[in-house]
């Protein structure tokens, strides 16, 4: 005999509902934004994390004066919702982060930060009076009744079915279902109450019932899942939202909140209504980055204390004492000097070495040898203060035209940065010299661009952030900033080479 409903009438319920719900919702709150008085962040919010984003809600409210309003359903029907309307929400919540990955995919939302992680486990009563030992007695045993949240509406049911899936014992186990609920709260109160036996659901949310007991399951185990907040694309209100979804994530803020609760945080940033970070980058990337950061700072109320210098020098700096949060390395050498005070790095991009002459090259430099010519005005950069500089005598001394150049009584000019020889050609000072595509490139104008050929001697810039940051997360996203198709095509207008689609893998290892 049928004990429940037909599957699919019961999602189709459940869907309409929770979307009517959405829709009503934002037609009585109304959208927040500049123009009210009082900065109102809507939040769409997983149920299974209600407990500790509607505490963090009300602390955030109490210190702020800032109005959250929230949300729950199931994180697929939720993020349905915000499909159908998107300005109806600013944040949104998921219980599993591959629904925040499917929303950016599709340009619903953007920035995200994760929280904390969640496995599945069974909920059963307190002393387990039903003696159930595990989730093969939840797919075997006919006489349990069994309950699961919806998997395509709520972000536990979705992970319980793809790991039936794996086993190959998702139908059996959906022809055992007794029902099937819009949220885990749903189905975990059901067994609180007594109208089910074991259900599927969060490790937290067991935690938050004195009369429900979690039963581990090795299969279940595999399951783990991570709880994000995402900024909604059409949000009016980015920086307010982003300063709550940092709340809501700080390690001394809001995931204290999701630990009570029994959840495990993740790496967290510490809290700061208004961070600083201080990011070293060397003088080469001023034009590449500087608009990227300045529109992420503003976007993100963050500030970005931006060092531009030779890398050399950045790298003595940080030798005797500075430690700035985020590294962008002229070359991999001087990231290697110390590299042991940051992450593992991202190379971002490549910078070819040119030779560059007056306009109309008056004397006829075509090649590095060309450089020896008698009374030929050389300058190139110092090899201890830049990258530039090392390339520059590594690949004369290749070339075997190191000591020739030392003693001909050419090389007049020593410079810390390549924008500094640029300068003086253009005042005369200089018949050629060696500097990167980058620094020539806003001076083409005036110049003539002579490419040589490096071979393996290039300049490849990487990006690392620093151990100790407070900012990690802050950082990661800052990094996404920067590997944006409308910054890279910033680095190559410039004349870099464009390295990340290259390396997949090692994005996530950097933030």
């Amino acid at each position: 005999m049928s004990r429940r409903i037909p599957t699919a009438l019961v999602l189709m319920i459940a869907s309409l509902c929770v979307v009517a719900l959405l829709l009503a919702w934002v037609s009585t709150i109304g959208p927040g934004g500049p123009g009210d008085e009082t900065i109102r962040i809507r939040v769409a919010c997983a149920a299974g994390v209600k407990r500790p984003v509607e505490q963090a809600a009300r602390d955030y409210e109490e210190t702020y004066g800032v109005e959250v309003e929230l949300l729950y359903g199931g994180s697929a029907t939720l993020l349905g919702g915000i499909e159908i309307k998107p300005d109806s929400a600013d944040l949104y919540i998921a219980a599993d982060s591959s629904y925040v990955e499917d929303g950016r995919a599709r340009g619903m939302l953007r920035e995200s930060i994760p929280i904390a992680t969640l496995t599945p486990v069974i909920a059963v009563a307190k002393g387990n009076p039903r003696s159930v030992l595990g989730l093969e007695d939840l797919v075997d045993r006919e006489d349990l009744r069994i309950g699961l949240a919806n998997p395509d509406a709520a972000a536990v049911g979705k992970a319980a079915r793809s790991l039936l899936i794996d086993i190959g014992r998702w139908e059996t186990f959906e022809d055992r279902l007794t029902v099937l609920k819009p949220t885990v709260v749903d189905v975990a109160n059901d067994v609180v109450i007594g109208s089910l036996d074991a259900s599927i659901v969060w490790d937290a949310t067991t935690a938050q019932y004195e009369e429900l007991q979690a039963l581990r399951d090795p299969v279940l185990d595999q399951g783990r899942r991570t709880i994000e907040v995402a900024v909604v694309e059409a949000t009016s209100v980015p920086t307010e939202a982003l300063r709550f979804a940092r709340y809501l994530a700080a390690r001394d803020e809001g995931q204290l909140l999701f630990e009570r609760f029994g959840y495990e945080p993740t790496v967290g940033d510490v809290w700061d209504e208004r961070p600083k970070v201080v990011l070293f980058a060397g003088s080469m990337f001023n034009q590449a980055i500087e608009e990227t950061v300045a529109a992420f700072s503003e976007r993100e109320g963050v500030e970005v204390d931006r060092v531009y210098n030779g890398c050399g020098i950045l790298t003595g700096q940080m030798k005797a004492g500075a430690q700035p949060d985020a590294y962008l390395s002229c070359d991999v050498r001087f990231l290697e000097e110390v590299g042991s005070r940051f992450h593992p790095a991202l190379d971002i991009s490549e910078n070819p070495m040119v030779l560059i002459t007056p306009r109309d090259n008056p004397g006829s430099v075509e090649t590095i040898k060309d450089l020896l010519r008698p009374g030929t005005r050389v300058g190139l950069a110092h090899p201890e203060k830049s990258a530039l500089g090392l390339l520059t005598m590594r690949l004369l001394e290749e070339q075997e035209l190191l000591e020739s150049m030392k003693s001909s009584g050419n090389w007049v000019q020593e410079a810390p940065q390549g924008d500094f020889l640029v300068n003086a050609m253009r005042t005369g000072a200089l018949d050629a010299a060696i500097v990167y595509t980058s620094n020539a490139a806003l001076n083409r104008e005036h110049l003539e661009v002579i490419p040589i050929e490096t071979g393996e001697i290039q300049a490849r810039q990487p990006w690392a952030v620093s151990r100790t940051s407070d900012h990690q997360n802050t950082l990661g996203r800052l990094l996404d900033a920067l590997l944006a198709e409308e910054s890279a095509g910033r680095f190559k207008a410039l004349g870099f080479n464009w390295l990340p689609s290259e390396q997949p893998n090692t994005v996530q290892d950097v933030r």
